[in-house]
């Protein structure tokens, strides 16, 4: 018999004593006995399976290219189960659910009806349970949400309240966001483990036994609703050093029998004991936890278990024979967080993140807030293009012979991986990269037949009247090129708008005429401009066979959670209605770009002078430019050679370098937008535009191919240098949601010893950072389209980190330097853009959270061939919709709506949708707007009415009313909470003025499962059959 077949049998026979759903006994109930008069030690056995990194998701899973890494998933899997039902004393955790679901698809029912019963038993418990285990620092809050959810979502289809994860444990991520916290205590879970955390900050609390606490992660907004219980793990996630049982570990076994050579038992529970009483010093409770396990390991389980068995064997046994006060025994991260409850001890808090991360001097892990900048904004840009696509699948209420399901799936895996913390954080080898970057495509290109799918059903004005016309996307208008738009005389433009009110919006055409017509849809004309193309553009190398020589400049206007359609039709002569741009170089004179809202001055080289608030009155002297720093080469060896890599930013210095040649000007002036086009050097060019009417400034760099024949890596900023008396602060945004303020060379929590004062002081900027003039009661606000990192290393000074070409390997893994090489294989160019608003600090979080929202959710355009006139087209479809019967609040966000698939909460006859609504401001940040607000769901959708409504979590995983937190006691400064004050009790709220009546208060999402009057019948199709 094969060793397969002996254990599938071995399985099957125990079967009969594996526990039901109805029999479960998971949770903290089913944790193994600790004993209270000892040093009780938490074996967490445990695998960390990176989502792609080295290798790609799947060959990770596979166990594929094992000359790149020794490293299999599903063999993993494959071995633990044995185990577990072997032993029911045994424990296993797992996290990844990307890889799970890959394993768990290939199962026989019998294996299933396995691992059901020993996750019923808590011996296999899922942890974390997002799709992977996402970056803090690159990620947006939404996809955030997104990720765990669709983890979260597959755990209770297929395990039920067993499946739910309790602890948060993100291990490996470099750096810890505040936010993060606040959704996980929003998702329920009772607490939060972390591996990394800043070495001098370790060093302060393992002095003062503060590794564990209890982290306010919205202290000024949400309050007790975002605490949680927070530790850092003693050795990172790995076991304690000689302990290291994996297959390929040089670490001895534990050599047991007298009768051989080589006896060491005595000496490991010698030296076990010794790192035991280490830790435990450090430490508040007579309970502590070891990671036993790391990367990719438990391959062959019987390696670690067999050993594992022997220490808790000989070490207990000292209980007996040396009078010893240490327990051992088979744990989790959640037993252990209940253990740690149940002592009743006052804990410690922390309100601030744990930004930037420094493993040892001189190596900040800062770069990669920056590191693959181009694939930082295509996760951003696709992120919002999910959200679109199934808004329009729920509006349009498509079906299972639709195939949507399984279509928008293809794109939410693509999301889930590409949020993994060597996904979006750019710290994967190239060839990985490119495998995120081919996903979310893939992704895109399904979720486009979706909202194909939907238009067709929403475009037409009769039910049985023509079929709308198949809409094509444009990928690549960020470097203006689209084949429909350069390739027809003639076409229709239909954008989409996500958002839940109103929008107006520029949109930028590449096309091959002088002038074009736009008619709005009411048939009216769109004054229009005509941009000629720069050089610049049209050499990137990713341009390769467009023919666009300009751009066609207008403003379209989209009704809320709608489309408009505007038709474009190339003219000549008489009918030639787009205004010409006016180009001229800078010869000495100056420059004003000005509208309603802001000026600003240029001197007369073209260089920026001065930026004037038009409503106070008030005016900065301000520059700009783009500078660049040269990378610090080395050899690892210690703190002094660190080298700048994918994860650590190290400059050559404290200062920046600049052009040594003159740079180059002009300007192009319309009635629409005017433009300063300014060259620094061939390869580092940015564009300072300002719109009709539109209260901020665009500024569009491009960078790149940066050059290396010096020999030395660069790592470009745009800065700009305000005459802002700003006493060392700076803000940045939390993942897109809250601000929190920095403070240069200064940390909260300890005494810094600052030994990079530029990557030192650089912090993770997700959508916005400003500066605030106390005196001036001024605020300079610079809004980002991707992730990146940033800095105010001089008061009244901002830098942004753009694009990153290195030559050395940091050491920290990846095994390669952080050096894109592009279409041409000459280096990456890149194109992104930024926003600038001065204004009053006390009205500008309305600019700020609105256009953030505004750019984040940005209108979709799509476009379609046609020869159709606007009479016969406006007679056929409808050129203007709305999703919404009325816009929702300025303060209000619809951040999700979408068809849920699978068995509810509720049972609902027809197919339920799920909504997550918003409150978008913080406390006190705007007058009226950070005011609760109250919004009802009676009537609102123009498509479905909604019927009831039932509150869940935040991952849409558990009725909020069944929510129940451990309460802990905490010291704030002198003051003390005690956790028997029910400090988290859950309020049903949902029911204030109407049975579909919502208030929000500042910086809430309120998450529903909502069931509809006369829906679309449910969806039978299983989407996590296909991976994308």
């Amino acid at each position: 018999m094969s060793m397969f077949a002996f254990v599938t049998c071995c399985l099957l026979c125990l079967c009969h004593a594996i526990p039901t759903s109805k029999e479960a006994k998971c949770g903290y109930d089913s944790c193994n006995p600790v004993k209270d008069d000892m040093i009780n030690v938490h074996l967490v056995p445990h695998t960390h399976d990176d989502v792609g990194w080295l290798k790609t998701v799947d060959q990770y899973y596979y166990g594929a290219r094992n000359e790149i890494q020794n490293a299999g998933v599903q063999y993993v899997l494959d071995s633990v189960i044995p185990a577990l039902v072997s032993d029911p004393n045994k424990r296993f955790i797992y996290v990844e659910i990307a890889f799970f679901a890959r394993w768990w698809r290939e199962q026989t029912d019998s294996m299933r009806h396995v691992v059901k019963g020993l996750v019923n038993s808590g011996q296999f418990e899922f942890i974390l349970g997002g799709w992977c285990m996402n970056d803090e620092a690159s990620t947006h809050y939404n996809a955030m949400i997104d990720q765990h959810a669709l983890g979260f979502e597959f755990l209770r289809q297929n395990f039920g309240e067993c499946g739910r994860p309790r602890i948060g444990w993100q291990i490996d991520p470099f750096g810890h966001s505040r936010e993060q916290a606040s959704m996980f205590a929003q998702f329920g879970f009772d607490g939060l483990f972390f591996g990394r955390l800043d070495y001098q900050d370790k060093n302060h609390r393992l002095n003062t036994s503060t590794m564990e606490m209890l982290w306010h992660g919205s202290p000024d907004n949400l309050g007790t609703q975002g605490d949680l219980f927070t530790g850092a793990l003693y050795n990172g996630y790995g076991p304690p050093g000689g302990f290291d049982w994996d297959q390929f570990s040089s670490n001895d076994p534990i050599m047991d029998d007298h009768r051989l050579h080589d006896y060491n038992v005595n000496q490991k529970v010698n030296d076990f004991l010794e790192a035991v009483h280490d830790q435990a010093k450090h430490y508040k409770t007579n309970h502590i936890v070891m990671t036993m396990g790391s990367d990719f390991q438990y391959q062959n389980a019987h390696h670690w278990y067999k050993n594992l068995d022997k220490l808790i064997k000989y070490t207990n046994m000292r209980q007996t024979t040396h009078s010893s006060k240490v327990n051992l025994l088979y744990s989790t991260p959640s037993c252990y967080t209940y253990q740690l409850n149940r002592a009743n001890k006052t804990w410690p808090t922390k309100s601030d993140d744990f930004f930037p991360y420094a493993d040892r001097e001189h190596t900040f892990w800062t770069g990669y807030f920056t590191s693959r900048a181009a694939l930082k904004g295509y996760v951003r840009e696709t992120n919002a293009f999910s959200q679109a696509c199934r808004q329009l699948d729920a509006m349009a209420k498509l079906t299972d012979s639709d195939n949507s399901t399984i279509n928008i799936q293809v794109l939410k895996e693509a999301m889930g991986v590409a949020q993994h913390h060597d996904a979006v954080s750019g710290t994967e080898k190239q060839q990985v990269a490119y495998d995120y970057a081919l996903r979310l495509a893939n992704g895109r290109n399904e979720c486009q037949k979706v909202m194909n799918d939907a238009m067709r059903k929403l475009l037409p004005k009769e039910k049985e009247g023509p079929a709308a016309m198949e809409m094509k996307y444009c990928d690549l208008l960020n470097i203006s090129a689209c084949t429909l738009t350069e390739q027809n005389k003639e076409f229709v433009m239909i954008v989409y708008n996500p958002l839940g009110r109103t929008v107006k919006h520029w949109v930028r055409l590449p096309v091959i005429g002088s002038a074009y017509s736009v008619l709005d849809p009411s048939g009216n004309t769109v004054e229009t401009q005509m941009v000629p193309l720069t050089k610049r553009t049209t050499v990137i190398p990713e341009r390769k066979g467009h023919i666009a020589t300009s751009e066609l400049v207008f403003q379209v206007q989209i009704p809320a959670l709608g489309f408009s359609t505007y038709m474009v039709k190339m003219t000549q002569g008489k009918k030639k209605l787009t205004k010409s741009s006016n180009i001229r170089g800078f010869v000495g004179e100056p420059f004003v770009m000005k509208n309603k809202h802001m000026s600003l001055k240029f001197d007369g080289k073209g260089n920026w002078e001065k930026l004037t608030d038009l409503h106070s009155k008030k005016s900065i002297n301000v520059t700009n430019d783009i500078v660049y720093y040269n990378g610090m080469p080395g050899n690892c060896s210690k703190g002094e050679f660190q080298p700048s890599g994918a994860y650590i930013f190290r400059p050559n210095g404290t200062s920046p370098q600049k052009w040594t040649g003159p740079s180059s000007a002009m300007s192009i002036v319309g009635p629409l937008v005017d433009e300063v086009h300014m060259e620094f050097s061939p390869w580092a060019t940015q564009v300072t535009r300002q719109y009709k009417d539109e209260p901020y400034v665009e500024v569009e760099w491009t960078v790149g191919p940066i050059p290396v024949q010096d020999k030395l890596g660069k790592e470009v900023v745009v800065r700009f240098e305000t005459g802002l008396n700003t006493d060392t602060y700076f803000y940045t945004d939390a993942n897109g949601r809250e601000i929190l303020r920095r403070v240069r060379d200064y940390r909260e929590t300890w005494d810094l010893n600052q030994t990079e004062p530029v990557a030192g002081n650089y912090y993770p900027v997700n959508s916005r950072i400003f500066l605030r003039d106390e005196g001036t009661g001024m605020q300079f606000t610079v809004m980002t389209d991707r992730s990146q990192g940033g800095a105010s290393i001089h008061d009244g000074e901002v830098e942004l980190m753009v694009h990153r070409r290195l030559l050395y390997d940091d050491c920290k893994g990846v095994g390669e330097p952080m050096n894109e090489t592009g279409a041409d294989q000459q280096g990456l160019i890149i194109r992104g853009k930024m926003y600038l608003h001065l204004g009053q600090t006390l009205d500008t979080a309305k600019f700020h959270r609105d256009f953030g929202l505004k750019k984040y959710m940005a209108p979709i355009p799509a476009f379609s061939e046609t020869n159709m006139k606007y009479q016969e087209y406006s007679a056929t479809y409808n050129t203007q919709w709305s999703g919404l019967k009325r816009e929702l609040p300025a303060n209000v966000h619809l951040l999700t709506l979408e068809q849920w698939g699978g068995p509810t909460l509720t049972p609902s006859a027809t197919q339920p949708y799920l909504i997550r609504l918003e409150h978008f401001y913080e406390m006190a940040e705007d007058a009226k707007l950070s005011l609760p607000v109250t919004v009802s769901l009676q009537d609102l959708f123009a498509t479905f009415t909604i019927d009831s409504i039932e509150e869940l979590t935040l991952g849409a995983n558990l009725a909020k009313a069944s929510m129940q937190r451990l309460k802990w006691n905490t010291m704030d400064g002198e003051l003390i909470t005690d956790k028997d004050k029910n400090v988290y009790k859950v309020e049903n709220r949902q029911k204030l003025e109407g049975p579909l009546d919502i208030t929000l208060n500042p910086m809430e999402i309120r998450t529903f499962q909502v069931n509809l009057k006369d829906g679309p019948p449910r969806q039978k199709v299983d989407r996590f059959t296909v991976f994308s």
